[in-house]
């Protein structure tokens, strides 16, 4: 089976970066306004409860399937399944974000979110510096 490729879940990606926060500053700021607006587009207040519903600028419909707060977030995405959680990192005072995208359609579709999701790390760290 090519990478990227699994049998339950489809083509999927995830990206992982270790920031010089704690995990509850981290977890505030993804999951604040500032932080929404760059992985999940501006102007789109995360919700919280399961079930509840999102739209971003660009018309992509979602919903929250689970939250757990201070640690992990994941919704639909359109056809897709993202997952945001914050960990510890190896060092003290440091966090592990991870962007994880399943269910995506090819190889193709793979790589660019890939890059849109080495992007977003890039962003929110640039953000937090």
């Amino acid at each position: 089976m090519p990478t990227g490729l699994t049998q339950d879940a489809g083509w999927e990606i995830g990206v992982s970066r270790t920031l010089p926060r704690p995990v509850p500053a981290l977890w505030e700021f993804v999951t604040g306004e500032e932080g929404v607006a760059l992985w999940l587009g501006p102007g789109v207040r995360l919700p919280t409860g399961k079930g509840d519903g999102f739209r971003t600028a660009d018309g992509v419909e979602g919903e929250i399937r689970g939250y757990r707060s201070g640690e992990r977030v994941r919704l639909t995405y359109g056809p897709t399944t993202v997952q945001v959680t914050v960990s510890p990192g190896r060092t003290d005072g440091s966090a592990v974000l991870r962007l994880h995208q399943e269910h995506l359609g090819s190889a193709e579709e793979r790589e660019e979110r890939r890059a849109h999701w080495r992007g977003v790390t890039d962003r929110i760290e640039a953000a937090l510096s």
